[in-house]
């Protein structure tokens, strides 16, 4: 069996500079403790196989093939959201985040914006999907991977505003773009919410101490969408309004403390007559809730038992209360 080090991160780095030791010394004779120590088990190990990350060797091809996709167009760079360890001065990733805190640090979380490099996988889901078919995995690493590749099928769409930055700008020109994989719920928006560090959140506080100290606490939450899921849904009004592309009406903006500015563009809209989360929200903090969409030859009264009904079996309901779209169906509603 061949050997690999894993050996080049920023852990050992830390753990190197916390005991006052070069970071190549501290590596290399950790690496050479754990060859004697695998030496004297007598494992079965070649060692003219023996690979380490940390040698230019090696981590030349990474850079080399790393240049080659950014060429390409499969790895591209945009801002996003990290978990960062302000004693570690480290991204973390997911899983070392342990109750909101450092794995190795212990440190209170933040999440912070800054630039990193994506690779573009969505160019390749169908591919990657079907050729997950014949694979004899087990359905659970299946369904493991295909919730990782994602696919949505929807529509993006913007709210029109007039919220200009202090330099009279139109904040992203103007539009506030949501993406929703049910288009024929749109009449039923009535309030839209931004993740913390979206644009339209930061020009809010601003002027808002109060909506600045929530903000503050939103970031120092996980990014987990499991966490998220199962934490209490908080917001905060920012006081500005956005227009329905639709109806005209003013639709309000609420930070939400479960919205990622990593997924999609970070604001979603909000729906509380067909979505349970917005239906939670809206009750908690009085918001108004518009049924839009009924099941078929029932009466179009709304009943919050009805969600998974109306939601999933989409050839069974019809627009309604939606103006010239009452009576369409799913696919002619969307």
């Amino acid at each position: 069996m061949p050997m690999g080090w894993d050996a080049f991160g920023m852990p050992a780095e830390n753990a190197a500079i916390q005991n006052k030791v070069p970071p190549a010394k501290w590596t290399y004779d950790n690496i050479a403790y754990m060859k004697k120590q695998m030496a004297a088990m007598g494992l079965a190990i070649d060692w003219s196989r023996e690979v380490a990350t940390c040698s230019p060797d090696y981590y030349r091809w990474n850079q080399w093939l790393f240049l080659k996709m950014l060429e390409k167009g499969i790895a591209y760079r945009k801002t996003q959201v990290v978990n960062w360890d302000p004693i570690d001065q480290t991204v973390l990733a997911n899983e070392q985040v342990i109750d909101g805190r450092g794995w190795r640090s212990g440190a209170l979380v933040e999440k912070r914006e800054i630039p990193g490099y994506y690779f573009n996988i969505t160019a390749y889901a169908e591919p990657l999907l079907s050729g997950l078919e014949g694979l004899g995995w087990p359905e659970r690493v299946k369904t493991m991977q295909q919730n990782w590749i994602g696919k949505s099928r929807g529509v993006r769409f913007a709210f029109k505003h007039e919220i200009a930055d202090d330099h009279g700008n139109f904040i992203q020109d103007g539009l506030l773009y949501v993406f929703t994989t049910r288009a024929d719920t749109i009449m039923g928006v009535t309030f839209a919410r931004v993740a913390a560090e979206h644009p339209l959140a930061t020009k809010a506080a601003a002027n808002n101490p109060a909506l600045a100290a929530f903000i503050e606490k939103c970031k120092t939450g996980s990014v987990i969408e499991a966490d998220l899921a199962t934490q209490e849904k908080e917001g905060m009004f920012t006081g500005l309004y956005v227009t329905h592309p639709l109806t005209h009406e003013p639709v309000p903006v609420w930070v939400g403390n479960y919205v990622l500015m990593s997924y999609g563009d970070g604001a979603v809209m909000g729906v509380p007559a067909h979505d349970e989360r917005d239906f939670a929200f809206a009750l908690k903090y009085e918001l108004p809730i518009k049924q839009v969409i009924a099941l078929k030859g029932e009466s179009p009264m709304f009943n919050a038992s009805h969600w998974e009904d109306w939601y999933a079996q989409k050839d069974d309901v019809v627009c309604f209360n939606s103006a010239q779209f009452d009576g369409l169906s799913h696919d002619e509603g969307g």
